[in-house]
């Protein structure tokens, strides 16, 4: 009887977890008592907020209209008396108790004592909000104790499942009552959200992009490929005022140079051969936005010239027009290139790189931030798991070891192809090595962390050699703490956690309080 009344709160537990709709939960509470317990004509009654009275919510094995005559006064019959007193009631003989009413007259055909009448009050707090009660199957001289205990139980998840629907409408009215450039701030720290990271190089990255976000100001994102570049530029741009107004991307380097003018300021009817309509450019379809070129390096000179006065003079005319067409677009650019060298060696105009080097951001290479692989690795899992319909948990330490040593040159990006394949290829639960490219060296494994270690003592083991590094490079804790991208207080912690002060990497530390 036990295990029975264990997996009857285990039923219960899933069917309030499952759903949002509390009449639908509450269905399922009544359902699973009916078929388990052998309860018949279970009720769940709350009492109204706005009149004060007694109304069945859900009930189970009533037909419509008994239902709706189910209603009471608090301290009227047995369950009103119920949630007057706050105490348990058990009728065993319901035709010989005169407070019991039958309001909803579903047992008015009885004709002998078939069922006891069980009710306990809902609790919300230390507020009574209601009554639990079912009928149960009549026997002599039995004791319905253990059944009112278990019934308590159920009451208590039932009042529980109704604070939180009441906490839940609050916060909803909370939120629906915030202005709209509220509205648009959570907006941007949830596309912010959207990077996977914990490394504080990242962390570094982002509170400077975060800062810039809500500005007009031109970025110019760099970084090798694949660290997650167009990413980040998606992120300012919600994160933006402009977040309402499109966010267009250009890849510069796809396009070909005689169509890359035409698509960046569009063109007039007649222009070209085929030019059968006007079309307009992505500055135009961006207007009031955003537009993102990629890989602006690879510009030739002459399409140079014209995004340089695009930036200055915020106007362009479209290619085989003369009217001069309005720019109003915010941009932000990107490139794995060295654009200083291309500056150098005239490839690039010095005059557009000043132009659009106003906020420069550098985005680390994954093999800079190995702390983020763990928290990388469980997000493509799970992305890819949905993808192929399938239910891998993760990868095993054998595998997570490669994965952590491996320096990573095509950084997020191929890692995201190798965690794809590797999802496909698994048949097991975990990930294991024989699912991951060949490439991936097992030389520098024992360089991560000794076999059998958790993932925190690997992300730790990261840390502390990083921070040996920057002290060994930079001597100071201050200009440490920068090139971590961390606030010199953090550092002194971290430095007295990994004991580095007494190892001569590093002066004593004293915290401020």
């Amino acid at each position: 009887m036990r295990d029975l009344k264990v997996k009857v709160l285990v039923d219960i537990s899933e069917a309030l977890s499952s759903s949002l709709d509390l009449k639908e939960s509450f269905a399922s509470i009544l359902k699973v008592l009916s078929d388990t317990l052998e309860m018949k004509r279970g009720t769940i009654t709350l009492v109204d907020p706005l009149t004060g009275e007694l109304r069945i919510e859900v009930a189970h094995g009533l037909t419509r209209q008994e239902k709706e005559r189910g209603r009471y006064q608090i301290g009227e019959g047995i369950t009103g008396r119920v949630v007057e007193t706050g105490q348990p009631m058990i009728i065993p003989d319901i035709e010989a108790e005169p407070m019991f009413l039958d309001r909803t007259q579903a047992r008015k055909n009885l004709k002998a004592r078939e069922f006891a009448f069980l009710c306990v009050p809902v609790r919300a707090g230390n507020k009574i909000i209601g009554a639990l009660s079912v009928d149960h199957l009549f026997t002599a001289n039995t004791s319905y104790e253990e059944d009112i205990k278990l019934l308590m139980i159920i009451a208590s998840m039932a009042g529980q499942a109704v604070r939180v629907r009441d906490l839940a409408e609050k916060d909803k009215q909370a939120v629906v009552s915030e202005n709209v450039q509220l509205r648009q701030q959570l907006k941007g720290k949830f596309k912010f959200g959207n990077v996977i990271y914990t490394s504080p190089a990242m962390e570094a990255v982002l509170e400077g992009v975060r800062q810039v976000a809500g500005t007009n100001a031109t970025v110019l994102l760099r970084g090798e490929s694949g660290t997650g570049k167009e990413l980040v530029a998606a992120a300012i741009h919600y994160a933006s005022p402009r977040a309402e107004k499109p966010f267009i991307k250009v890849a510069c380097a796809a396009l070909p140079e005689n169509l890359l003018e035409s698509e960046l300021f569009g063109y007039e009817r007649g222009a070209f051969t085929g030019a059968i309509e006007r079309k307009a450019g992505r500055f135009e379809l961006a207007g009031g936005g955003t537009i993102f070129l990629d890989e602006i390096g690879d510009l030739t000179l002459a399409t140079q010239v014209k995004l340089l006065r695009v930036l200055q003079e915020k106007e362009f005319e479209r290619l085989g027009g003369t009217r001069t067409v309005k720019a109003d677009a915010r941009v932000i650019c990107a490139t794995h290139r060295d654009l200083e060298e291309m500056v150098r060696e005239r490839k690039f105009r010095d005059d557009l790189f000043y132009r659009i080097n106003v906020f420069p951001v550098h985005l680390p290479p994954l093999r800079e931030r190995k702390e983020d692989i763990p928290l990388l690795v469980a997000h493509f899992t799970h992305k890819y798991n949905k993808e192929n319909n399938k239910e891998i948990e993760g990868v095993n330490r054998a595998a997570l070891d490669r994965l952590m040593a491996y320096d990573w040159p095509g950084n997020v990006r191929e890692l995201e192809n190798v965690i794809e394949r590797a999802v496909v290829l698994c048949r097991g639960e975990l990930i294991s090595s024989p699912d991951l490219p060949a490439n991936l060296s097992q030389a520098a494994v024992s360089d991560v962390a000794p076999a059998g270690t958790t993932l925190t003592e690997i992300v730790a083991s990261l840390e502390k050699q990083k921070i040996k590094e920057a002290l060994a490079q930079y001597k100071t804790q201050r200009k440490a703490a920068k090139a971590l991208g961390i606030t010199e207080r953090m550092l002194g912690y971290k430095v007295q956690k990994y004991n580095l002060a007494d190892s001569g990497h590093s002066p004593k530390f004293k915290p401020q309080s």
